[in-house]
């Protein structure tokens, strides 16, 4: 009987990566080739990132792959294979990206934005309260 695998996001040529540190830190990168077992080089031309040696710390492995994404392949073949298979879109509709999103325009809010949040889940307080009230009476 096999083993159940523990990890299934592996640091591979292809893997998709979001960058942690430096200016373009939150950013879509691709694993393009590995250096070492503490570094990989990574490019993100569709996304700004430029090609560099990055270590693996200031890196987060996403479950996306480019699959059959040549090893050491050029900016311009990264781009195709990372537009051909819409990383972009399949990054967005994930739950992750949805959280940093949200994290992202919480962080933006204004005093006023916070006040009105606080009057909406006031609202919604008392509407709920009003319906359990209702169904245990």
């Amino acid at each position: 009987m096999p083993a159940k695998e523990a990890f299934k996001r592996f640091v591979e040529v292809g893997r998709v990566v979001i960058v942690n540190e430096g200016e373009s830190a939150g950013k879509l990168a691709v694993i393009v080739e590995i250096i070492d077992h503490n570094k990989a080089i990574i490019d993100g031309p569709s996304t700004g990132v430029p090609r560099q040696a990055f270590r693996y710390r200031y890196m987060s492995l996403t479950p996306l792959v480019v699959s059959k994404l040549p090893r050491a392949a050029g900016t311009s073949t990264v781009k195709k294979y990372f537009e051909q298979e819409g990383i972009t879109e399949k990054w967005a509709s994930t739950t992750w990206a949805k959280k940093r999103q949200a994290h992202k325009l919480k962080r933006e809010m204004s005093d006023f934005d916070r006040f009105n949040v606080m009057l909406l889940k006031k609202e919604r307080r008392r509407i709920i309260g009003t319906a359990a009230k209702k169904v245990s009476a």
